[in-house]
């Protein structure tokens, strides 16, 4: 039996609303389920139920919930109502029963829990021939305003061109109706319904493990708690003990700091403990966690109702040592990342980055990664979705000499204390901060930003609230940060600047290739290689595959040494034998060049070779610079890899 979602009673002690524990119905549970017959049609056009994944048990039920997932196994239980016919549909026509199929869904058909069964189905043989990624719908019953997708899927070859139409601008009538125009774009339609390089086909990349993650999930609102409940938990705030930590959300990054707290009770796995060390904060949970927690379908939440329903322990490991960290928030309409102080407690809506490198700050503020997380990240509504999967860990962060990391780090500090001076002084929201910067922006391209004259009969002005926001923050300042950043990252990178969208993309996609073959081969560029190798590389993962690449002579392995406790072997001394092809020098130079430990000048490498000429190999070096393969190093005439 379970309960059935609707009937609640009021708690005698807190007047509360919880769930009525005797008020349950039977789990209906129906044997052998498969999945329904279509009738044999040519073409499949639907409107199917919009109706999120965390929303079909409350309105299907618990049993037809779980008959559904039974029958189709290989769909995600993080999929949405609506994918079960944009699964069942291309499956229709993959077996040939069906020559198209096309239907309305939500514009989440983009984010990551619902495009692994468009990429499921596109792995299959399936293209999309016809796509709308975001356009407005008015719902009929209530009147609200939502997006939506359309999708038309195919299968045979050989493909012809796709057309995917974009809403280049919408008007919203007096009667409620939305006034759509259309851009359109033709070539081949990637699973995250996009044209241009394939976002969607991206690696996850080695070196970006084990260092981003998803907030703790509380399931229990009264795990938050603010100041002005401290006295009736017997609470100090001058020495609060070290269960209860400051607690950060999405609205306190993007709008305002609301100073709340979380009752943090992880590692304290007996509920006697609880009561015997923390009798007030047991009492507190007692009353306004428990109720719902024991009507929870896992067990372990239900048994363990004094703790969080996901306390991310890998995340915590991982802060552990950090005297700061990065976060940002996972939808919202701009991106900020922004240093927060050890021990606060993130919650789900944010994800956090466990580096306190301004270098890592400052590259996920560039431009670049913005671009590229818009793209990879889809949108929930009309809000881009920033997520690890698909945002943070195929993305190749620059591999740059230590004299631009220091200048990307310096700018990126400063950048961080800007922001922070303005909200602390003016509790300016960074949503509002940045949307006046978008506007200038705009004014200064000379893009309408609001239908209005100036004054002095210039077309565009920012309103009075906006010019004072401007004032107090230095929304100008702001931009020349967000430029020499944008500038300083470009260069780390070895590329031209600026860039356009397409070119940024193009450039990120190969780049996320060389990347992930290089890893295929052991060369891995860790973010914290102290924190990851000892959890993520094998005993032979610093080797760099020298071996294929030169036939030998690899510097010894000194994390695996250390790790293993033997002792280094010395350096071999051993000349390579120099390749008679170009290509083959060319792989020789980059390997040879990965395996220093320090800039290396072309004479350096030279040196490792049998035969080998300096300007020879300068010429190759020079080459791997302007493919992006190589960088100069901070000294005249040193290259790194």
């Amino acid at each position: 039996f379970v309960w059935n979602r609707r009937t609640t009673k009021i708690d005698p002690v807190t007047g509360r609303e919880v769930p009525d524990d005797k008020a349950v119905v039977p789990l209906d549970v129906f044997v052998n389920p498969r999945p329904a017959e279509w009738p044999q049609a040519d073409f499949i056009v639907g409107n199917p139920p919009f109706l999120g994944n965390k929303r079909m048990r409350d309105d299907l039920g618990d049993g037809y919930t779980e008959t559904l997932r039974a029958a189709y196994p290989e769909m995600p239980e993080s999929a949405d109502f609506v994918m079960y016919w944009w699964h069942k549909g291309a499956g229709e026509v993959l077996a040939g029963r069906s020559r198209r199929f096309g239907f309305i869904t939500t514009n989440s058909i983009k984010q990551t829990f619902n495009r692994r069964v468009v990429q499921g189905a596109m792995d299959r043989g399936l293209y999309l021939t016809f796509a709308i990624p975001d356009h407005p719908w008015v719902e009929g019953s209530d009147g609200a305003a939502v997006r939506i997708a359309m999708t038309v899927g195919a299968s045979s070859l050989p493909k012809p061109e796709a057309k995917l139409h974009r809403v280049s601008s919408e008007t919203v009538a007096t009667d409620g109706e939305n006034s759509v125009q259309l851009a359109s774009d033709l070539g081949l339609i990637a699973p995250d319904l996009t044209t241009g390089p394939d976002v969607s086909a991206a690696q996850k990349l080695q070196g970006n493990t084990g260092v981003c993650f998803q907030g703790v999930i509380l399931i229990g609102e009264a795990f938050r708690i603010s100041e002005g409940e401290f006295a009736g938990l017997r609470l100090s705030p001058k020495n609060l003990p070290p269960v209860v930590r400051p607690h950060l959300g999405g609205k306190d990054v993007v709008q305002s700091h609301r100073n709340n707290f979380v009752i943090d009770l992880f590692g304290i796995n007996e509920e006697s403990e609880v009561r015997k060390l923390y009798p007030h904060l047991y009492e507190h949970l007692s009353l306004h966690v428990r109720p719902e927690r024991l009507q929870n379908r896992d067990p372990k939440r239900r048994a363990q109702w004094w703790l969080f329903g996901r306390s991310n322990e890998a995340m915590r490991a991982a802060l552990r040592k950090l005297r700061r960290y990065i976060v940002t928030v996972e939808t919202s309409k701009h991106k900020p990342f922004i240093f927060v102080k050890e021990g606060v407690c993130p919650d789900h809506k944010l994800y956090a980055i466990a580096s306190d490198d301004a270098f890592i700050l400052g590259s996920l503020s560039s431009r670049i990664h913005g671009v590229w997380a818009l793209a990879a990240g889809g949108t929930l509504e009309d809000r881009p979705t920033w997520t690890n999967t698909t945002c943070f860990l195929p993305f190749p962060f620059p591999d740059c000499t230590e004299k631009q990391k220091e200048k990307i780090r310096a700018l990126a500090e400063e950048l961080d204390a800007h922001r922070k001076r303005a909200q602390a002084r003016h509790g300016i929201g960074l949503t509002d901060l940045y949307n006046v910067l978008e506007k200038v922006r705009r004014v200064g391209r000379g893009v309408p930003a609001e239908p209005r004259l100036t004054e002095d009969g210039s077309p565009y002005q920012l309103t009075a609230k906006e010019k004072l926001l401007h004032d107090q923050a230095l929304v100008s300042t702001l931009r020349q940060l967000h430029d020499d950043l944008d500038a300083a990252v470009a260069a780390a990178y070895g590329w031209p600047w600026p860039l356009t969208e397409a070119e940024i993309l193009e450039r990120v996609v190969a780049l996320n290739a060389v990347r992930a073959a290089e890893e295929a081969q052991g060369i891995v560029r860790w973010l914290r290689p102290d924190y990851q190798k000892p959890l993520f590389a094998g005993e032979n993962q610093s080797a760099l595959a020298l071996t294929e690449a030169v036939g030998g002579a690899l510097r010894p392995d000194k994390s695996s040494a250390k790790k293993s406790g033997r002792k280094a072997p010395p350096a071999t001394k051993t000349k390579i034998a120099w390749p008679k092809g170009l290509a083959e020098r060319v792989r020789a130079v980059e390997a040879a060049l990965a395996a220093e430990e320090k800039p290396a000048t072309a004479a350096d490498l030279a040196a490792r070779f049998s035969r080998a000429k300096t300007p020879d190999i300068l010429e190759i070096l020079q080459t791997l610079v302007t493919l992006g393969r190589a960088r100069p190093g901070d000294a005249k005439g040193t290259f790194v890899r």
